[in-house]
């Protein structure tokens, strides 16, 4: 039986080992749509970006003043009729995020409050990864968002793009996570964050839709490995590749815009029961709005 790295925390050791038993071993070559960097046992947040920079011979470029999650809406191959109805502020928003700050809210089921302490105690505060709070966060919570991008110096293309998020009031790091678009299997063009962890990373691919309202609808929901959805990755005592798709988890954000304004919810589902909720709001930096007003999707406050 293959076994995960035991040189390492416990818990990173458990949980990879999970991954082992429920996962199938996988060749990067045969799932170029999946793959993404691994993180270190020792390294977190931006020593982690140094490193891989380092490795990679990448140069870093922060604090730009254009530079999107995605290059271009258009790598998300949207029928043309929904294209034409997505919104220009969401659209400026994927392709210019580094122009923008965002304020947000956050509301937990009671069931999985223990589950997220849990998490916060034996990962999050330690990797300074995924830092969500426990409490609920009636009132808004301004977060500090840069875009750093590493491109390769010679070619001038970007390889990776971070989004590097930290709460503003105490500098922690709430996500760190490198976005791209991918091609799954089936064809279908996807948004994909990769959250490098000790050994491997915590990958999730969500499908794009254009509602009615012009709002951007990004589903994580699928059934099977090769379909959207959450996946677990890492490499194994022997620098073996594993991948561990978790169906049971789905994520799902909608972002639209309204008086001018961009706003977006965010709900993470555990066996189909809700886990938690976001709310954004999202303002451009020459602008001075603040409040989180908090409307839905269809205009009316909720």
């Amino acid at each position: 039986m293959s076994l995960a790295d035991p040189l390492q925390k416990f818990q990173d050791w458990f949980t990879q080992q999970w991954a082992i038993l429920w996962g199938r071993k996988i060749d990067p070559d045969s799932v170029p749509w999946l793959m993404g960097p691994f993180g270190k046992t020792d390294l977190a947040g931006e020593d982690f970006i140094k490193q891989l920079a380092e490795d990679e011979e990448l140069t870093i470029q922060r604090n730009t003043t254009s530079q999107g999650l995605i290059p271009s809406i258009d790598k998300l191959n949207l029928p043309d009729k929904e294209l034409k109805r997505l919104s220009p502020e969401v659209i400026d928003f994927y392709e210019n995020t580094a122009n923008y700050f965002l304020n947000f809210s956050v509301k937990w089921n009671p069931p999985f409050k223990f589950f997220g302490h849990l998490v916060n105690i034996l990962f999050s505060s330690r990797i300074n990864q995924l830092n969500v709070p426990i409490g609920n966060l009636k009132a808004s919570e301004q977060i500090n968002s840069e875009i750093i991008t590493l491109y390769n110096h010679k070619s001038g293309l970007v390889k990776y793009t971070f989004w590097y998020r930290t709460f503003k009031s105490t500098g922690q790091v709430l996500y760190s996570g490198i976005y791209t678009t991918c091609i799954l299997p089936t064809g279908e063009a996807c948004v994909k964050a990769i959250f490098p962890l000790p050994k491997g990373n915590a990958t999730v691919i969500l499908s794009p839709k254009v509602g009615s309202n012009g709002e951007l609808q990004l589903k994580s929901s699928g059934r099977n490995f090769g379909d959207p959805g959450f996946y677990f990755l890492l490499n194994d005592s022997k620098g073996k590749f594993w991948a561990q798709y978790v169906s049971s988890f789905q994520d799902e954000l909608i972002v639209f815009a309204r008086n001018n304004k961009i706003f977006a919810e965010q709900k993470l589902t555990l066996w189909g029961m809700r886990v938690l909720k976001f709310n954004y709001e999202i303002n451009h930096k020459s602008k001075q709005g603040h409040s989180l007003s908090n409307p839905s999707i269809s205009g009316k406050n909720k």
